[in-house]
């Protein structure tokens, strides 16, 4: 059963008595699961089919194909897809293939194109995936030019974010359906789409991707696993949990309101103390700072269990509304992102390795997520229940 929402100074409350009592929400028993789904090849095909071939996933922010013909290509668990920005302001998710004899039709990361061609023997396409041109056609011979046009994933623009299906059998895509109206209601409040993505960049890691989202979901970890840097400034092992059955926000309190431990706050806004991230399933968190967001994916390699690709992207106010100069805009956001990097690449990346490592051994037992690894336990419920 989902929870209503609540408001953010309610939670707040709640996190000042946790510090309090030296406690955190918690679940109603501890959880026993394999290692063999962080290896197993059988498994990882299951999840490629059953969750990333059934619901959609996010891929990308919707600023980053700002105008039509814009485009980025991305390699999804299933498909090298093209996620094209239409004339009509829509946006296609195109298989990245020419339906003559294979080869990718688009090989840049990023762009802005009126027809996607296909190096090998020079057919193209429309921006919307219709067949334009077969080259020497009078030669080639008569074929249905319709069904020859490039297969199509279903895509939807919503709430900012530009979601996928990664299955071109699969038909519809509901993404206000799947995020259910607690979540939906509290990402439309947010007005992401009214941000812009600073920046994108994907990281290629020797890890499974439930090992990735299972770190960016703990509150656990961080008085061990980052201790010079995040365990600086939020408290470890203190959660207040909404459940919303798919998808769950959970905060956490930042250092900085300890000076109300002993003091009642009364009815000041205490939201600049406390740190909000959402597990958007099934493979997201969504973190929500002050002045801007930042959004973490973790996708499944095609078909090495033992790898992902983890995407990290910042979205920020527009300049315009930022109200900074352009320089102080980029430099900003740019320092942000320097810290964001310098911190995977020194603390949760190395980390994550070993634990890859280690899951791998034959005699690896069994895991356990405790009671007060709630998000983490939800994770891991929703993806039984997509698998199952």
């Amino acid at each position: 059963m989902t929870q209503p929402i609540a408001p953010r100074a309610d939670r707040i409350r709640r996190l000042l008595e946790h510090l309090r009592n030296e406690t955190t929400d918690e679940s109603a028993d501890v959880v026993m699961y394999d290692p063999k789904g962080y290896t197993d090849p059988e498994i990882a095909a299951r999840e490629r089919q059953l969750i990333f071939g059934k619901v959609p996933s996010i891929v990308a922010h919707g600023s980053e194909v700002p105008r039509p013909g814009d485009f980025i290509t991305l390699r999804l668990p299933n498909n090298n897809v093209i996620i094209v920005r239409q004339d009509d302001g829509s946006v296609k998710a195109l298989v990245n293939m020419c339906r003559h004899r294979g080869a990718m039709v688009e090989q840049q990361e990023k762009g802005q194109c009126r027809i996607f061609s296909c190096g090998y023997h020079r057919w193209s396409y429309d921006t919307d995936g219709t067949l334009r041109t077969i080259t020497r056609d009078n030669t080639f011979g008569d074929i249905d030019r319709e069904a020859q046009s490039l297969l199509q994933l279903p895509c939807q623009e919503h709430r900012g974010f530009i979601w996928v299906i990664d299955d071109a059998n699969s038909t519809e895509i509901d993404v206000a359906a799947w995020l259910g109206p607690e979540m939906d209601s509290i990402l439309e409040s947010y007005e992401i789409d009214k941000l812009v993505s600073y920046r994108a960049e994907g990281f290629d890691e020797p890890v499974n991707w439930k090992v990735m989202q299972d770190a960016f979901l703990d509150g656990y970890h961080i008085q061990y696993a980052h201790p010079n840097t995040a365990a600086k400034h939020i408290h470890t092992n203190v959660l207040v949990v909404e459940d919303f059955g798919r998808h769950a926000r959970f905060i956490s309190p930042r250092k900085t309101i300890d000076r109300w431990l002993e003091e009642d706050p009364g009815d000041r806004d205490l939201s600049g103390n406390s740190t909000e991230s959402h597990y958007l399933g099934p493979n997201s968190t969504l973190l929500r700072q002050p002045d801007h967001f930042q959004l973490l994916t973790f996708r499944p390699h095609p078909t090495d269990p033992a790898r992902c690709r983890m995407e990290m992207r910042l979205m920020v106010p527009t300049l315009e509304e930022s109200g900074m100069t352009e320089q102080k805009w980029t430099e900003t956001w740019e320092k942000n992102w320097k810290i964001l990097l310098a911190v995977l690449h020194a603390e949760d990346f190395p980390l994550l390795r070993s634990a890859q490592q280690a899951v791998s051994s034959t005699n690896a037992g069994s895991l356990v997520l405790g009671r007060n690894e709630v998000i983490n336990q939800i994770f891991h419920r929703e993806l039984r229940k997509l698998t199952s």
